[in-house]
């Protein structure tokens, strides 16, 4: 088996396994929330492999609810920075010294701010709830890849084709469209993999601290908040296996994004 088939099997394996947590998150809605007192603290067992909490819900269906809306949050936001920083990264590079000026000092800004103080600023003057969650992140996180997408823009205007196609008169709209984005898709999909972790872990460190989403939702951060005050009483699996869960999912999209930027690089995989 050469080495490009070894990547795509890992990153098809990755995306199943990431679906799978996903689909289950989906059909554990209602279970994550029922309640049992006569089952109240129970520890991992072949009945409950995670555990129940201190209000008898399992805890396996409570840790997959928590991320399959970690994932759906991820999924919107990073698709969301992804986009802004594809357009402001072109407008940057192809509009002009004004433009560019302008939109450098925004990334610039942005990146001096500590993500996390922004985040939470954010979050807090938009009623936070997954409304301003996902607002916080969307605006937060489209700069490193907004970077990057204007430096390879500025490289590519220097190219024959686009020097040949601004001689034809044609208009920057055009030579954008037809020319720079289709060369910046590799970019903007592994940009948009890689920002998902830090907005699955943004998420989960605000909802934590009491500043992201409502403590009614079986999130992450509210499992990992309210399972601090158990683990001093011998409770440790109410925060080992949300926490682990988290890590695996971080992983996960880490390596997908790891080995779809291999996949969409020329000479990134040899045969």
């Amino acid at each position: 088996m050469n080495r490009r088939k070894k990547v795509f099997i890992s990153l098809l394996a990755s995306s199943l396994i990431l679906l799978a947590i996903c689909i289950g998150g989906m059909f554990c809605a209602d279970t994550a929330r029922l309640t049992d007192f006569s089952r109240k603290n129970l520890s991992p067992s072949l009945d409950c492999l995670f555990g129940t909490d201190w209000m008898g819900r399992d805890m396996l269906a409570r840790t997959l609810r928590g991320l399959s809306i970690s994932i759906l949050l991820g999924i919107l936001t990073a698709a969301a920075s992804a986009v802004t920083a594809l357009i402001l990264g072109v407008v940057s590079a192809t509009l002009g010294k004004a433009a560019d000026t302008v939109i450098t000092f925004c990334i610039d800004l942005i990146m001096g701010i500590p993500h996390i103080l922004l985040l939470i600023l954010i979050s807090v003057a938009m009623g936070k709830g997954f409304k301003g969650v996902a607002l916080g992140i969307a605006l937060t996180h489209w700069p490193s890849l907004a970077r990057l997408i204007r430096a390879e823009v500025i490289q590519l205007r220097e190219s024959p084709y686009i020097l040949i196609a601004e001689k034809m008169g044609k208009s920057k709209w055009y030579i954008a469209r037809k020319h720079l984005i289709p060369h910046l898709m590799s970019q903007f999909l592994v940009g948009l993999v890689l920002i998902f972790p830090h907005a699955v872990l943004h998420e989960s460190s605000i909802t934590f601290l009491g500043f992201g989403l409502s403590s009614e939702q079986p999130a992450i951060g509210i499992i990992l908040s309210e399972s601090m005050k158990y683990l001093i009483t011998g409770k440790w699996w109410l925060a080992l296996f949300p926490g682990a869960m988290l890590v695996l999912v971080v992983v996960l999209f880490y390596k997908a994004g790891e080995n779809l930027r291999k996949l969409t690089e020329p000479g990134s995989v040899h045969e």
